[in-house]
This record gives C-alpha cells, structure tokens and sequence, in this order.
C-alpha cells in the first residue's frame, strides 16, 4: 500500500465510516480528519464528533450544507423533473456532489495526501464521489477500502467493530443499510434483498420518515403550495425558504403515508438492486410541480421537457452532475420555468396525493376555447381540414395499398 501522511475522510459515522477510521490508521500509519456534511439529516449527527475522536480521527469537521443543498441541487432538479426510472426521486444521488466537492475543500485545506470514502465496489456512490473529487481535484489519490480490505459482509464490519469496541447503532437483526437526508430516506438489505418480499412498513423502527398509509388519518389533507419560475415559494399562504418548505411538506406527507416506494432500480455498474424509499415533502413538491406546469408549459415545450428530464435524471444518478451537458440542461430547464408561477393545492390521503385546483397568471388553459357549451372564438368547422392536412400521409398510403391490392402486387 502507498504511505500518506493525512487523509481527509468522508465520514457520516454509519457502519462503514466508523470502521474506516481505524482501518487507515492501521493500515496507512495516517492522520486522519473526518469531515460530515449537514445535508438535513438530523439526530444521525448527534454525538458524532466525540465518536469520531474516540474512534482514532485528529478532528471532524461538520459542515452546515442544508441550504445550498437544496437551492443548488434538490430544487434544479426538481425543475427539471427528472425521476430515475419513474420511481426514484435521486435523493441519495443529488447529495453526493456537494458533499464531495466540499471535502476536496477540506482536503485542500489541510494538506491531504488523499481522499478516503466508505462506498462499496458494488454501488453507486463510489462513482458519484470519485467523479466530484476528479472536478475539483483531479489529481488527488482517492482510498476506497472496500475495494481491498478483507472485509467481505456488513456482517464482517459488525465483528471488526465489535473487536474494537466501536459503538454501533445497529446491530445484526437491524442492519439495514440506509441513507438519510432532508429529501429522503433509503432502506437496503435484509429482507428486502429479496424481491418477493413485501416490505414491513408497519414493523417497529422501519420507517423513520412517514407512516404506512394504513395508519394515516381517515380523514384528507389539503396543502397548498406557492411556486415562483418553478420554485417553491409559499405553504399554505405563508411565504417560506425552500428548505423550510420541504421540512414542512415532510411532516404533513410523512403524517399520510405520502411517498413511500418499492422500486428494483438498475444500478450504474451493471446490477440491479432493490431499495425502499421514504420522500414524503419530495413526493408532494414533484407532484405539485407537474400540476402547474401542465397549465403553464405549451406543448411542445412540455413534451421536449419530459425527454430532458429522462436525461438529467440519468445524469444525476450517474454522478455527473458537475458536467458541461448537465449545466446546459438546466439552463434550458430555468428558461422554461419562467412562467411557472401560481398556486396548487393538493388533497393528501392514506399515501395518494390528487390535484384539489390550481391558478397561475400565465394559465394557457382558456375555458373559452376548452369549453363544451356554445362560444365565438372556435370554428369548428375549421378541424375539417385541419383533418384532411393531417391525415393526408394515410390516406395517400392506403390509396397506394388499394391500388398495389388491384394489381395483384
């Protein structure tokens, strides 16, 4: 193994990280820095720096990203509406490249030899990081354990935690892996490796995040969201910062079951694998969002918008966020976004959101024009040959068919 003399880790004082301290002291004779991103997951930073300084780290940096996390990254994406494979709200994938790009800052800043992360060769993370880490600093060495310790299993790091009296908060009958932030929260392993198990949502300390929707109230919710070019503005009439926004919006979604999701996702490096996700305010924002563009977008903006937003998705599951294409993405998604000003109201129930109405100044929606009843400002005598127009391409091909049919061809 190469020698370094400080290595700045990424560290959120999960399984993986709490046993990694050790394992490059042991391993490299290094310093090593931790440094935790505040990306909106609450209690998990609870005594985080006394654990790491127990567990062998010379300090922890704790960085407060919760804002510019959801202004840089949650809401353009939001904007963009990009969904991974229809399901998936990016949650973990999104939070990657702020984290990584502030501790190269870190990194810089102390004089690293390297970069360490905990991400396994399996995954999806481990690109997401390296990619970041290779835009802000290409050149740095970056150390992945789990691509050449001996460590084979979560159940093996609960042993080599336990030989070193690292205290864990899980253990071998709660050993989910999860991922937590202010958007989502992600459940893998156990029981759910295994597709034909339906998930346990009502099993004591499963979801941190919502309720099943048996256990919403019976009777619905309505909130109501503000939006300003595409951005979430107000709730229930009351002006408010995004992030404030969407820890309001996760309580109210939590609280009806909104946002839970079972999904077999096709990882980047080739597998597929099986997750479930808690986005409640995410799930609500995404929802809202759509109902307003559909009065405000015309389209074919609208549907040219909907194969961009496969792409960003794609994009930001891949780690490529900081990428010339995503850049321009999302400039085209902001030009789009400047009508989409207005108000939606939306009816939450036992894990089902329904649009309850929606206004906005730039409506293209013309109850004049849409209506059923008698009006004056369409003629529709005018479809007859908007018909003949559109529907000539048929029509000379079915004549050609008859003609070929005719002469036995």
């Amino acid at each position: 193994m190469a020698k370094y003399n400080k290595v700045v880790l990424a560290y959120s004082g999960g399984l993986d990280t709490s046993i990694i301290i050790p394992w490059l002291k042991e391993n490299y004779g290094c310093e090593v820095i931790a440094v935790s991103a505040d990306v909106g997951q609450g209690a998990e930073l609870d005594g985080l720096e006394e654990k790491a300084i127990k567990t062998g780290a010379s300090k922890l940096y704790i960085l407060d990203l919760v804002d510019e996390f959801v202004n840089d990254y949650i809401i353009p994406t939001m904007k963009a509406g990009a969904v991974y494979e229809n399901k998936y709200l990016l949650g973990t994938s999104f939070a990657r490249p702020i984290i990584a790009k502030r501790i190269v800052e870190i990194a810089k800043k102390e004089g690293a030899d390297a970069i360490a992360h905990g991400c396994t060769g399996k995954g999806n993370d481990q690109v997401r990081f390296e990619l970041a880490i290779k835009a802000y600093a290409p050149e740095m060495p970056v150390i992945a354990p789990w691509r050449v310790w001996d460590l084979k299993s979560r159940e093996d790091e609960i042993a080599y935690a336990e030989e070193r009296n690292i205290p864990l908060k899980i253990n071998r009958e709660t050993n989910y892996s999860k991922d937590k932030n202010l958007w989502h929260l992600s459940h893998e392993g156990l029981d759910l490796e295994f597709p034909e198990n339906e998930p346990d949502y009502n099993k004591e300390g499963f979801l941190e995040m919502s309720v099943s929707p048996e256990k919403a109230p019976d009777v619905p919710t309505y909130v109501t969201l503000g939006f300003e070019k595409g951005c979430p503005v107000a709730f229930n009439g009351q002006k408010m910062s995004a992030t404030e926004i969407i820890k309001a919006l996760n309580e109210v979604g939590g609280a009806n079951g909104i946002g839970l999701t079972d999904l077999v996702e096709n990882r980047l490096v080739g597998m597929k694998s099986r997750g479930v996700y808690e986005t409640p305010g995410g799930s609500i924002l995404y929802f809202a969002h759509e109902i307003l563009e559909s009065l405000c977008l015309d389209k074919d903006t609208m549907h040219f918008k909907q194969h961009v937003a496969l792409k960003f998705a794609d994009l930001v599951y891949n780690g490529q966020w900081y990428t010339p294409l995503r850049e321009a993405l999302s400039a085209f998604v902001d030009e789009t976004q400047k009508t989409v000003t207005g108000e939606v109201k939306i009816k939450l129930y036992k894990g089902n959101m329904m649009n309850a109405g929606v206004t906005s100044p730039y409506s293209l929606y013309s109850e004049e024009i849409a209506t059923f009843g008698e009006d004056e400002v369409y003629d529709q005598m005018d479809s007859k040959g908007f018909i003949n127009l559109f529907g000539l391409p048929i029509k000379v091909k079915a004549q050609l068919d008859a003609k070929l049919a005719k002469e036995g061809k």
